[in-house]
Parts: C-alpha cells; sequence; structure tokens
C-alpha cells in the first residue's frame, strides 16, 4: 500500500507524483496555497487522492484561520473551498472531498475552535480511511472480470498514487494479480506527461506484475492481433447516465474497443458519480498548459513558437462502455441507473 497522501504534524504529507519513479521525495504541505501549487502541479494527482486532498486542504485552510484569529464566516470557508475545487475543475472527487468538510465547518460554527477543528479533522481522516476501504472492495468487484492468462491495457495512472493507497482500475489489476492469476498488462504510456509510463509502471515493478509500456497510438495494433483481452481505466467524474471522463486518449481506447468487440471497462468509487452532470456536455473539461505537449518531461522538442492544444480528459459515452466498477456493485451497460 501507497502512503499518497496523509496527515502529519500539521501539514499534509504527500509523495511527489512529479519526481516519480526517479526520486521518491515526501513534501510536507503546511497551507492551502502551496496545496493548491501541488495540484496544479500534478505533485498529487488522481480523483480520489483529490478528494483526500480536498478535504485535507480545508482543514489546513480552517487552521489558517483560527491561527490567525480570523472570525470563521461562510464567506471565508466558500472561498476556500472554491479556490481549492478550481485547481482540477473536471475531478468531481475534489469537490466532494470539499464538501464534507465545508458541511462539518458549517454544522459546528458556532463551537468552539478546538472542537471544531477536531470535528473536521476526523471527517478528513474519515475520507481517507473510506477511500482505502472502498479501493479494496472496488477491487474484489472488478477481479472477477479478470480472467487467468488475460492480457490487460490500461491507461494513465489508477493505483494507489491516485487514491489513499491502494488503486482503482489498477487496484482490480493488483487484486487479480493476488488471487494468483496470471496476468499481463500493457501500459499506455499516456501523453502528455507519460504517467503511463512513469506512475503505473513503477506501481507495478512494485507489485510484482508483468508488463510492457506502450505508446499511446500502439493500442489499435494490439487489437487487431487479439492480444488484449480487456481495457480497463479509471475515470475522473461519471455522469447519471453513465458518461465516463477520464484522462484525454480513453474515449480513442474505447472507439478501439468497439472495433474489435474488446471489454471496455472503467473503474471508478460512487464518489466519483456525479448526481449533477446528467451526461458527459455537463462534465468541465480541463485545459493545461501547452508546454506539457511543446517540452517532454520539461524539456522543449517542440519548435519555438509553435502552438499546441492540451485537453486533460475527453469524455466516453456510456453506450461504449461495457461495465462500470464501483465498490458496491458492477453496473452493466450499455444503459446506467446508478440510484437502485
Amino acid at each position: 500500500m501507497i502512503e499518497t497522501i496523509r496527515w502529519v504534524n500539521n501539514s499534509i504529507r504527500i509523495i511527489d507524483q512529479a519526481e516519480l519513479p526517479n526520486k521518491e521525495v515526501y513534501l510536507n504541505v503546511s497551507s492551502v496555497d502551496e496545496l493548491i501549487d501541488s495540484i496544479i502541479k500534478l505533485k498529487v494527482r488522481g480523483a480520489p487522492a483529490l478528494g483526500i486532498a480536498g478535504a485535507y486542504g480545508m482543514v489546513l485552510g480552517l487552521r489558517e484561520l483560527i491561527t490567525s484569529n480570523e472570525f470563521i464566516s461562510v464567506e471565508k470557508v466558500n472561498k476556500i473551498a472554491e479556490s481549492l475545487i478550481g485547481s482540477r475543475p473536471t475531478a468531481v472527487n475534489l469537490k466532494w472531498g470539499v464538501s464534507r468538510i465545508k458541511r462539518i465547518i458549517e454544522l459546528k460554527q458556532d463551537a468552539k475552535t478546538n472542537e471544531l477543528m477536531d470535528s473536521a479533522m476526523s471527517e478528513a481522516h474519515a475520507v481517507l480511511a473510506e477511500d482505502i476501504q472502498c479501493c479494496l472492495s472496488l477491487g474484489r468487484q472488478g477481479s472477477v472480470l479478470i480472467n487467468d492468462n488475460f492480457s490487460i491495457l490500461t491507461h494513465c495512472n489508477t493505483g494507489g498514487l491516485a487514491t489513499g493507497g491502494f488503486g482503482t482500475a489498477l487496484g482490480v489489476i493488483v487484486t487479480a494479480h493476488q488471487q494468483h492469476k496470471r496476468i499481463h498488462v500493457y501500459v499506455d504510456e499516456t501523453r502528455p506527461l507519460l504517467q503511463g509510463t512513469r506512475l503505473t509502471s513503477w506501481e507495478l515493478m512494485k507489485a510484482g506484475i508483468d508488463h510492457t509500456i506502450i505508446a499511446d497510438n500502439m493500442a489499435g495494433y494490439l487489437m487487431a492481433q487479439k492480444k488484449v483481452d480487456c481495457v480497463i481505466v479509471g475515470a475522473d467524474r461519471v455522469a447519471k447516465n453513465g458518461d465516463a471522463a477520464n484522462k484525454i486518449g480513453t474515449y480513442s481506447l474505447a472507439v478501439l474497443c468497439e472495433k474489435h468487440n474488446v471489454p471496455f471497462y472503467v473503474a471508478a468509487p460512487t464518489s466519483t458519480i456525479d448526481s449533477i452532470a446528467k451526461n458527459g456536455n455537463d462534465i468541465p473539461i480541463e485545459e493545461r498548459n501547452q508546454e506539457e505537449i511543446t517540452h517532454l518531461l520539461w524539456n522543449r522538442i517542440a519548435p519555438v513558437g509553435a502552438k499546441a492544444y492540451n485537453p486533460a480528459f475527453d469524455v466516453t459515452p456510456a453506450t461504449m462502455i461495457t461495465a462500470i466498477i464501483t465498490e458496491k456493485t458492477i453496473y452493466k451497460g450499455p444503459h446506467y441507473n446508478f440510484a437502485d
């Protein structure tokens, strides 16, 4: 289990994912501004991990108000919440984690500061503990879809680094491995920041799982060669109808799976399901810095002055998703009803 994010000595301790795999560096984040910077720079990332970061970020914000002897008003709490949520707009878990602590602060606004702080901290700890148990359960649910001798293709990073420590889509794969199923994983490099190459491969190496890194544009060839038994990915937001937003390039995989009759699975906790977004059109898509395209690991590879387009996510229609795996159950497509 990877300790992606924990509360230690009045600060948020994170493993710096921007430094992996070459360096395993842990950072102590002690202010809301510092946390926002870490989120934007992808030092901490992954939908469930961002939910935990949002919860602990609200605790940091509350602590800042208390130590500066400021009145804890609804307006100030809302401002902290909005700044955290705005740092990564697509990942609904960030808003979910922030909202859980915000609700505690609102309910106990008239309590003594130490009682208020203790209540907020307890809720944030609960968010982390629940995520770990949720991912373990999700892994068990999804592992029934993985047969012995399967070759699985995955995209971006959905392991312990993206959660409180165990993983969603990669958690399913790890669980299948722990069940002694012989599996092989094809890891999409995942442009632009190579989170598959850098992070997923690093996690699979630690877990002792056989895997091969491929360029993003090789997936179709592998499927045509019948070398892929299923694709399993995570999600940063799932709409009410089952449309799922995930790292850019996921939709392309779904199209290839439909063409080659390969099952396409999305693994995500129920906290990633957005009860407000009716469909994928309601999911905001984050657009990131052009340099993530014009540079490769912060070294320029494009001509000076060249323009780039860098949406961080795309949306896969529910009708193209074979099943959505949650900690509670497996929802079979193409039509989804999460209220059941």
